[in-house]
């Protein structure tokens, strides 16, 4: 089976580069991601996915169909990317094996990965007992994952599809990753008849709260507090202040959110006729199709058992194919980023890791890019990975034996 995949691998490898330049090439900011969801739908119809679907979402979903159906594996990916720094132009162009521009790394080497592994199953003649869904979901650099859970809620659901496992194709370096830290964002506001009082009070916040929560740590942001805001509202002065914090285990939204409220309070406590009020963060997002959601600014950490059963299941793949397979967690150096496992882990309860080309340390960075080489590994990895969850078995072994 290796020795087909590779061998296929061969004939496909200037074309999934070429593609990967064309979605560099396509800008697509959160929210803005119409042009480069054409091109993913236009190839998966011109690769011969069974089936391909745009949603009201805006995410493109292809399937290609088992032949028993009894289990589903996801591929999972996002379309969008941030902005470039006004300085930072990120020119698309291919140098030195390198695939350089906005989103090579983060995700737009991962998506052509992803899309090409099932393709070249499909191309290697390799038949699959389940099916093999391909999602290259809408607005997921803000950390919320609003396009994979319409995904989720609706757009599968509506296929007829149910994912038992997914592998995200966020940027792994290939090694196989299996969860990461968490933040949420809380506005704090303070009300009072005394303007004066108020700015006072909400100084004596902030100065408290950087000394409860620690302030930044090294390594990363873990604690921003900004004040933001100061206005006078029917005769009501009114101070507010955004915190953003990092979580590091699942559940710890609600502790944080009540240990600010105490904390703000405390700080108040002796200041008369003021009120403080404390409240996770949400805004409304209008995503490219139209449809409007409402958004809360948490980001749940989530991880799985880096000996759960998928996790052992990719190792095994990954070494009979002669890929290293080094197992780790995301690092999310900056607050505000994240990745769909998120929802998929937390609030679907579906086994999730993440497997693609390109390097964490790349991604939102100056000169960002994606080897080649690692994204035809991405390919081939992914394909057997798929193949050992879904395939058939071919030459005798069974999906355990592989």
């Amino acid at each position: 089976m290796y020795a087909i995949l590779q061998s296929r691998l061969e004939g496909l490898k200037a074309e999934a580069a070429e593609f990967a330049r064309e979605l560099v090439e396509v800008e697509s900011l959160s929210l803005h991601e119409e042009q480069v969801a054409e091109l993913v739908e236009r190839k998966m119809r011109a690769l011969g996915f069974h089936q391909v679907v745009r949603d009201g979402y805006g995410n493109v979903v292809g399937a290609l169909l088992g032949r028993q159906a009894t289990s589903t594996l996801a591929l999972v990916t996002h379309l969008d990317t941030i902005a470039a720094a006004k300085d930072d132009p990120h020119p698309c162009r291919v140098e030195d094996g390198r695939l350089y521009g906005l989103g090579a790394a983060d995700c737009k080497g991962g998506i052509a990965a992803q899309l090409y592994a099932a393709y070249l199953l499909k191309y290697s003649l390799l038949p699959l007992d389940g099916n093999l869904v391909v999602a290259a979901t809408v607005a997921e650099e803000n950390g919320l994952g609003l396009g994979v859970r319409g995904l989720m809620e609706r757009t599968l659901p509506e296929m007829g599809l149910k994912p038992d496992h997914v592998i995200l194709g966020e940027p792994t370096n290939l090694g196989l990753y299996y969860g990461h830290d968490g933040w949420m964002e809380m506005d704090i506001e303070v009300e009072g008849m005394n303007p004066f009082q108020v700015d006072d009070i909400a100084r004596s916040i902030a100065t408290d709260l950087g000394d409860a929560m620690g302030g930044p740590e090294a390594g990363g942001e873990d604690f921003v507090l900004s004040q933001h805001g100061r206005r006078q509202q029917g005769g009501v002065a009114l101070a507010s202040m955004r915190l953003a914090r990092r979580l590091r285990r699942h559940g710890d939204e609600v502790g944080m959110l009540n240990q600010v409220t105490h904390e703000a309070r405390q700080s108040a406590r002796n200041s008369g006729a003021v009120e403080v009020a404390v409240q996770v963060r949400q805004d409304a997002q209008r995503l490219y199709t139209g449809r409007t959601a409402v958004a809360r600014r948490v980001v749940s950490a989530w991880h799985i058992d880096p000996f759960d059963p998928l996790m052992t299941r990719a190792r095994q793949a990954l070494a009979a194919a002669g890929c290293a397979s080094q197992p780790g967690k995301w690092e999310l150096g900056r607050l505000g980023m994240g990745t769909a496992g998120s929802v998929l882990v937390n609030d679907f309860k579906i086994p999730t890791i993440g497997y693609g080309p390109g390097c964490e340390a790349q991604a939102h960075e100056r000169g960002e890019f994606v080897e080649l080489e690692k994204m035809y590994t991405a390919i081939y990895g992914t394909a057997a990975i798929a193949h050992c969850l879904i395939g058939i078995p071919v030459c005798g072994w069974t999906a355990d034996e592989i």
